[in-house]
C-alpha cells in the first residue's frame, strides 16, 4: 500500500478530518491534502508526527513509515532479549497472587502467568496447555475451560468480541483465523433482561471473577506495546476465600 492510501485509510478509520489531523501534527490542511493525493512526499519526521497524532499502535507506525519509504523507528525485540521487562512482569504476576493473572500478546498467546492460573485450568486437555498456549482458545475450547464456565454464552461472546476489536485495530491473518475459530465455539447470541453487555464476570464452577486488562502504553518497543496483563479478581468474599485457601 502506498503512503497516500495508507494515511488516508488510517485517518478515515479514526474519523479524523484533514483539518483536525493537520492541527494535531503541526502542518496545514493544504499540505495534508497534497500528501494524501500523492502531490507531495512527506519527510520522516512528519510521518512520525502524523502517526502519533492518529494514535496509531507502534506496529502501524512502522508500517506507515515503510509505506513512505522509511525504515522502522520502533524496534520489535524478542521478549527473550528483554530480561528487564520479563523480570518486571514476573514481579507483577507474583504480586497478584493468590489471584490468577496472565500476560498475553496481541493474538492471545500466553507469554507468562502466575501459579494461581492452575486453579482455572484444572481438568483442561493437556494438549491445550502445550506451548504455544492461546488463552482465548483455552477458555472457549470444548476440552478447555468451557465445561466449567457456568455463564459460557456470555463469556464466550465477551472473548470473541474482544478478539474482534483487536483484529479491527491490528489486522493480521493469524488473528483473523483465530477469531473465526473462537466464533465457532460460541453459542447463538442471546440478549435479555439479564444482559450485562461488556461487563461480563467469569463464573467458573463456584468462583465468581472479574477481570482487569493492563497495557504498556508508554512502551517504545513493538513487542512490549502489544503485551496485555489480564488479572482476575474475586467478585465476592466466597471466591476470595477459596483463592486464598488454595494458595
Amino acid at each position: 500500500m502506498d503512503f497516500p492510501t495508507a494515511l488516508r485509510e488510517r485517518r478515515r478509520g479514526r474519523n479524523v478530518s484533514q483539518l483536525q489531523l493537520a492541527i494535531r501534527a503541526g502542518t496545514t490542511q493544504r499540505h495534508l491534502s497534497f500528501l494524501e493525493s500523492g502531490r507531495s512526499a512527506p519527510g520522516r519526521t512528519l510521518v512520525v508526527r502524523l502517526a502519533e497524532s492518529l494514535e496509531l499502535p507502534l506496529r502501524e507506525r512502522n508500517e506507515l513509515l515503510a509505506s513512505a519509504g522509511y525504515a522502522p523507528v520502533y524496534p520489535e525485540t524478542p521478549l527473550a532479549q528483554l530480561p528487564g521487562v520479563r523480570t518486571a512482569l514476573r514481579h507483577v504476576l507474583a504480586g497478584h497472587e493468590p489471584y490468577p493473572a496472565v500476560v498475553v500478546d496481541r493474538c492471545g498467546t500466553l507469554v507468562d502467568a502466575n501459579r494461581a492460573l492452575a486453579l482455572l485450568t484444572d481438568g483442561v486437555d493437556p494438549a491445550l496447555l502445550t506451548p504455544p498456549v492461546n488463552v482465548y482458545r483455552l477458555a472457549l475450547h470444548p476440552r478447555g475451560m468451557a465445561p466449567r464456565i457456568r455463564n459460557f454464552g456470555q463469556w464466550a461472546h465477551h472473548v470473541v468480541d474482544r478478539a474482534r476489536q483487536e483484529l479491527a485495530a491490528r489486522p493480521s491473518d493469524a488473528l483473523a483465523a483465530l477469531v473465526e475459530e473462537l466464533a465457532g465455539y460460541a453459542p447463538a447470541r442471546e440478549t435479555g433482561a439479564d444482559h450485562v453487555g461488556f461487563a461480563v464476570p467469569l463464573q467458573l464452577d463456584d468462583l465468581h471473577l472479574t477481570t482487569t486488562v493492563t497495557t504498556f502504553a508508554t512502551a517504545l518497543d513493538v513487542t512490549v506495546a502489544e503485551l496485555k496483563l489480564e488479572a482476575f479478581l474475586p467478585a465476592d468474599e466466597k471466591t476470595a476465600t477459596r483463592l486464598r485457601v488454595s494458595r
